[in-house]
Formats: structure tokens, sequence, C-alpha cells
């Protein structure tokens, strides 16, 4: 029988997250705040955004939505796609767009009668 130890966040671990924000903080500002080209400044970006996330997984927190992003993962590996030639496929995509379509035309004429009745109810044409 295995038990799992369940971690708790410390102080710590607010420390490491609020770092995190920061760095990722500071690499959107260094965007605009420096005067070097583009691609220079998207580097300094992409660089705040990966060293804040990488900071961001040392925190209990940060463990944890990394085994989520694992499990799902591993969930998403056991999940059995349909055929794209399948005749089933095809004719549930069509009744997909139908359905999509048909609520449109329902929403749109709604809101065009629910605009009228408000134009008329506060007397401003009709």
């Amino acid at each position: 029988m295995t038990e799992q130890v369940q971690e708790a966040a410390t102080p710590l671990d607010a420390v490491k997250l609020t770092a995190a924000l920061a760095i990722m903080i500071a690499g959107l500002a260094g965007f605009y705040a420096l005067p070097w080209p583009i691609w220079a400044r998207w580097l300094v970006v992409l660089a705040g955004l990966g060293l804040g996330g990488v900071v961001g997984v040392q925190a209990h927190q940060g463990r944890v939505f990394w085994q989520f992003i694992q499990s799902s993962r591993v969930e998403l590996r056991k999940v059995v796609w349909r055929d794209r030639d399948s005749p089933s496929t095809l004719h549930v995509a069509l009744l997909v767009f139908v359905v999509v379509a048909l609520l449109a035309m329902f929403f749109w004429v709604l809101d065009m009668g629910l605009g009228w009745l408000t134009r008329l109810l506060l007397d401003q044409g009709a």
C-alpha cells in the first residue's frame, strides 16, 4: 500500500510566486522601456515569461499545476479519436454547422426584435 504525502504551501512559495510575477512584468515592461530593435525587445519579453515560468514552477502551486498539465497529457492520449473519413464524423460535423447557423439566425432575430421593442418603449421611433 502506497501513501501519498501531501505537501503544503509555505511562505517561501508566496515569495517564489511574487518573484515569478515580478520577472514576467519586468519582461513586459522591458518591451516598452528599452530603446532596442523590436526583435531584441521581443526576446526580452520571451525571456521574462520563460524565466518567470521556471521560477513559478518551483513553488508548490506551480508544481501542482505542472502535475495537472502532465496528467492532462496522459488522459489526452487515452482519448479515442474518430476517423475523418467515417460517415458519422461528417454527419455530426454537418449537424453542428446547421445547428450553429440556426441558433445564429434565431439570436439575430431575437436581437432585432428586442431592439425594435426597446426603441418603441423609449419612444424613439418605430
